[in-house]
């Protein structure tokens, strides 16, 4: 039995200020792409459908035609809410699109949903399990002992009943000690949220959500598949993709990748202003891409966003790599305050800044500046 996993759409999204809408039709058809030369029997979305829990009108339009288009595959879709998602607006008229295939996680009350199938090989139990926190199950099950995110999980499976002599798929969304982080993801001070992977030691797959990074934790799995496009520079050097696992007989499976294209990608671009702007550097390049320029000149130049921004209307972020930003220095007291120059104590404090001596050019604009003031 095959299914694709993926997760964190993110639906809405903006980026730098830059809305990634546009880029998220793009990949869902992508993924449509894949779903019709794959023909899996089931899709499974492990949550943050949405990137806030009130979703832009856009968001929720273009869900309701990704869901439509695999509708009219008759793919069967099971799909949860994510800590971004709003659970009660997630499932709304769950019941209701049951019929169509379409299976999408209630609100945690106790019970989580359980759709079985079969194949040549047995049952195939697959669970879906929405973001939960302690105070949530705590609530449901108050004669618990729910001290942290690992027992709310523990607490949650054990209620399943699992069968464990069949093959389980669990779809959930939560942070697994171990996993690496990206800029772009929620963090919880402490690592209060992390769930030890021994809770999930009963199903056969795990196909998480939460993290951006494609990754498998303590064993393969135990997987997050990451999202379908980049949403920060930290993720500049991931190949995003889509999951594929086939389950075999009871202990078997293969899990293998699908890369994913964007319409645009998001990539890091260095070099002296110069450098960046000269013809024979960014001419057989996508300059279209969501760009960060880094750049190493020792002075700022001016309006150097507006002026790269000719050449890559896309660039999202702008910085300096240089002497200045490579030593971050705390001002200290200046000695002998009362034995320097009033242009000795600027150089000093331009030493101090900039970690870099004055221009003669620098110190005659300085000395006429005082020497301005000072006439008023």
């Amino acid at each position: 039995m095959k299914f694709l996993h993926i997760s964190d759409l993110h639906l809405g999204k903006r980026v730098n200020e830059f809305s990634m809408i546009e880029d998220q039709k793009y990949i869902l058809k992508e993924i449509l792409t894949i779903v019709n030369e794959q023909k899996p029997d089931g899709i499974l979305i492990a949550g943050d459908v949405y990137d806030r829990s009130v979703p832009t009108e856009d968001a929720m339009k273009l869900w309701d035609e990704f869901l439509v288009s695999l509708a009219e595959k008759h793919v069967q879709v099971f799909a949860i809410s994510g800590n971004h998602d709003s659970a009660i607006r997630f499932s709304d008229h769950g019941v209701l699109v049951d019929a169509t295939g379409i299976h999408l996680s209630p609100v945690y009350e106790g019970n989580v949903r359980c759709f079985q199938f079969e194949d040549e090989d047995g049952i195939v139990n697959i669970y879906l399990l929405p973001f939960i926190k302690p105070v949530t199950v705590r609530a449901v099950f108050p004669t618990e002992e729910i001290t942290d995110y690992t027992d709310a999980c523990r607490v949650a499976i054990e209620h399943m009943n699992v069968n464990k002599n069949e093959r389980n798929i669990l779809v959930a969304h939560q942070f697994v000690t171990g996993a690496e982080r990206c800029e772009s993801e929620e963090i919880v001070v402490g690592g209060l949220d992390n769930v030890s992977s021994e809770v999930f030691d009963d199903f056969d797959y795990v196909a998480l959500g939460h993290i951006h990074g494609k990754q498998s934790i303590k064993k393969d799995s135990i997987r997050y598949c990451g999202t379908p496009l980049k949403y920060s520079f930290s993720e500049k050097d991931h190949v995003k993709s889509v999951t594929v696992v086939e389950l075999f007989e009871k202990g078997n499976l293969i899990i293998d990748e699908i890369p994913l294209k964007p319409k645009h990608d998001l990539r890091e671009i260095k070099g002296t202003y110069a450098e960046l702007t000269a013809k024979e550097n960014y001419e057989n390049t996508d300059t279209d891409d969501y760009i960060h320029a880094v750049l190493t000149d020792e002075n700022d130049v001016v309006d150097a966003i507006g002026k790269l921004r000719v050449i890559y209307p896309n660039l999202m972020k702008l910085s300096y790599d240089n002497k200045r930003t490579k030593q971050q220095q705390l001002l200290s007291d200046v000695k002998n305050v009362e034995d320097k120059s009033p242009i000795e104590l600027f150089e000093a404090f331009y030493q101090k800044q900039n970690n870099d001596e004055m221009s003669m050019e620098q110190k005659a604009f300085i000395i006429k500046c005082m020497e301005a003031i000072w006439e008023e």
